[in-house]
């Protein structure tokens, strides 16, 4: 596929957009959200992370740690009788083993990051100014829609598998609602891809990301996102993300909704977004929320 056939929507929103498909986001998404809520049950999307010491997550020389740990912590207790109890944390945003939200420029694409701004002005060693995940912060508030891509309780898609157009139209068509711009989707293959990297992994194909642009998604929730072993380009990180403006959350754990989606036999639901307000950042670790 040429560069010209990438779905893009650099300069849709102008030269200094930092929202991407958050700008579907409108009245009507919300109010459509709004309206799932019944008996306002929740549910979290997120992978539960346990922090290990600092001192073990770096991973020394010779170990079989490939990367930092997720979340890494020291408790700022040495055995006194202390006023109180803190501890600081030491956070790998893009591990796989902690659920986050990927901001626009998180993945340059020839040296630009959406929407078209050369990272050299976007981004400084201290800090993110263009394209970071602040506007996150503020709340994303949204109606959801789960994608399950393997229906049957416990089930997963193959290893191997490249997830199409196809794939999610059958998903969408199984739960008999109608996407709408600027709602939200949360695919569930029932995967748990914190795993080394040379380990197969299944994820999306292009077609898959033309369908999220072509039904207005405004951001993705899923257990799977690119595959394993990595094909040129990625078309979840390089095309959807970085092309298209749309926010990824990473590593959600989808098998509690899945669950409840079936017990329930609704699809759809509010979705809330509220990531921490820190601000500069390339993602930020998130805990989605859909509330029934």
């Amino acid at each position: 596929m040429s560069e010209q056939q990438f779905p893009s929507n650099w300069g849709r929103w102008g030269a200094d957009d930092q929202l991407g498909t958050l700008n579907l986001i409108d009245e009507n998404a919300r109010t459509r959200a709004a309206a799932e809520v019944q008996t306002a049950r929740h549910v979290s999307l997120s992978r539960v992370t346990k922090p290990i010491s600092l001192t073990t997550g770096l991973g020394p020389v010779g170990s079989e740690v490939v990367m930092p740990a997720a979340v890494m912590q020291v408790v700022n207790f040495m055995g006194a009788h202390p006023l109180a109890l803190t501890d600081s944390l030491f956070i790998n945003t893009h591990n796989a083993a902690l659920t986050h939200v990927d901001s626009v420029a998180h993945m340059p694409v020839d040296g630009l990051v959406y929407p078209g701004v050369p990272v050299a002005d976007a981004v400084t060693p201290v800090g993110v100014r263009h394209g970071s995940a602040d506007p996150f912060s503020a709340g994303v508030v949204t109606r959801g829609v789960l994608l399950d891509l393997a229906p049957e309780a416990g089930a997963q898609i193959d290893a191997g598998a490249r997830v199409s157009a196809a794939d999610l139209d059958a998903a969408l068509e199984r739960t008999g609602v109608s996407l709408e711009p600027g709602d939200a989707v949360a695919v569930r293959g029932g995967w748990d891809t914190n795993l080394p990297m040379h380990e197969p992994v299944p994820g999306l194909d292009l077609s898959a990301v033309k369908w999220l642009d072509r039904h207005g998604v405004s951001f993705y929730v899923g257990d799977i996102a690119d595959p394993h072993p990595f094909a040129l380009p990625l078309a979840a990180h390089q095309v959807a993300l970085a092309r298209l403006g749309l926010p990824l959350v990473d590593a959600a754990n989808l098998e509690e909704i899945a669950q409840v989606c079936r017990e329930l036999e609704r699809w759809s639901f509010m979705l809330v977004l509220a990531p921490p307000r820190i601000t500069g950042t390339t993602g930020l670790l998130v805990n989605p929320i859909a509330i029934f």
